[in-house]
């Protein structure tokens, strides 16, 4: 299905969000580094901790406004409340008056109305594409979105040291421009049945029922094994927005990355952050198809397992590597764990889920990033506790015994499998 075919939402949200990514990706990695300078890694951690529960809540009560108030409304009122809080940001920023605390108060509400844009985009798409399509649909917007995960960084290392307040008024403008692109040319496409059935329900019923549908891993061993893997070895892919910013801003300092005859490379630490982040994104950008189609002939027990190795080996290599080289090695292979994996977990989900439980097991697998991004944070303080080396140490263990639950589920899950082969003999 080619771009042109697409419906006119589509179009309009592929520019418009493309542009806002761009923008988005230039301010928010270097946001850990801003909060833990004003307020240092113990609150900065507290902080960030309160403000991805209040995004999580948010996230669950996204598909129930867009289904009540549609999609259209939701994304728009996202849009533009995201633009407001960017402009009261800069604001805080610039150069007639400072506030931490209204920078902080405007990051929670961005990513808040972030959260609640999300299910609403992602409803539209099945609202307006056939379903053999939709897979395209949504890849495209993923590539989108990381060639902009590749640029943005390295701007955003210059940019948001020296010109804070500008670039988060384009950041706010960016974000109005979309909310104006969504009211003039696009139309609301939420079913009729939908918001006949959702007028009768209310919001905190609706967070119960989404609770009560995650119940389904208390009944299953191998998912819930699943789930709790998959929470510890997030806790070190998560680290890029949390630890590693911080923590390249107090190791590099103003340096030579390549001095090579008339090349001379230099780099402040916030602009060497920006480039290794781009680095996981043009590695990621470029690679996921051919990695995904090369890695699908192994077993997923081999490829699960292996990912949370190189997780852990990765992390660790960022503790005790100070160089500027090293660094990028260890992000190559921090990449490459986040590749080989990316392609197959949606599918193991699948192949564990009933077929009248499918949705149920969609939603509790999502488990695994929203409590592991809650969780993340604590790595912050946990600095201030014991240092870098230690935390790195810690989140590395985590990794390997994320592969040590991945090796006891998948024995729980080929004796599950030999019974029901057994059961159905007989």
């Amino acid at each position: 299905m080619r771009i042109r075919d697409w419906d006119q939402n589509l179009k309009v949200r592929l520019f418009g969000e493309s542009l806002m990514n761009f923008t988005f990706w230039m301010s928010f990695p270097f946001l850990t580094i801003y909060f833990t300078k004003a307020f240092g890694n113990g609150i900065a951690g507290i902080l960030l901790i309160a403000s991805q529960v209040f995004s999580v809540v948010a996230n669950l009560l996204g598909g129930f406004y867009a289904d009540r108030y549609g999609r259209k409304r939701m994304m728009t009122i996202s849009a533009l409340s995201q633009g407001i809080s960017f402009i009261i940001f800069a604001f805080a920023n610039s150069p007639w008056f400072h506030s931490s605390i209204l920078s902080f108060i405007c990051f929670t509400t961005i990513s808040i109305f972030s959260s609640i844009y999300s299910p609403a985009s992602q409803a539209m798409v099945a609202d307006v594409v056939d379903e053999k399509h939709r897979s395209h649909v949504f890849s495209v917007f993923y590539v989108s979105l990381n060639i902009t995960v590749v640029v943005s960084p390295i701007l955003g290392g210059i940019f948001f040291t020296y010109y804070r307040f500008e670039l988060l008024t384009f950041c706010g403008l960016s974000c109005i421009i979309l909310a104006a692109l969504l009211t003039r040319f696009t139309r609301e496409t939420t079913p009729k049945t939908t918001h006949t059935i959702q007028s009768l329900n209310t919001w905190y019923n609706t967070l119960l029922n989404q609770v009560k549908h995650y119940q389904v891993i208390l009944y299953d061993k191998v998912f819930l094994l699943f789930i709790f893997a998959g929470v510890l070895v997030a806790q070190t892919f998560m680290q890029l927005d949390f630890v590693l910013p911080v923590y390249t801003n107090k190791v590099f300092q103003e340096g030579a990355l390549l001095n090579a005859g008339m090349i001379h490379l230099h780099f402040s630490s916030a602009q060497f952050f920006g480039f290794i982040l781009s680095e996981n994104g043009l590695v990621v950008a470029v690679l996921t198809i051919t990695i995904t189609k090369w890695i699908s002939q192994f077993p997923h027990k081999n490829i699960f397992i292996l990912s949370s190795l190189l997780y852990a080996i990765s992390i660790f290599l960022f503790g005790i590597w100070n160089s500027s080289w090293g660094f990028i090695a260890s992000m190559l292979l921090f990449s490459f764990a986040e590749l080989i994996v990316t392609g197959i977990q949606q599918s193991f989900v699948s192949i564990l889920a009933p077929d009248h439980m499918r949705a149920q097991y969609f939603a509790a697998a999502s488990l695994r990033n929203t409590i592991g991004k809650m969780l993340a944070p604590i790595s912050i303080p946990l600095v201030g506790w014991i240092g870098f080396s230690g935390t790195f140490a810690i989140l590395s263990c985590l990794a390997i015994i994320s592969a040590i639950i991945y090796i006891i589920m998948f024995k729980l899950y080929d004796q599950k499998h030999k019974r029901i082969i057994t059961n159905g003999n007989n």
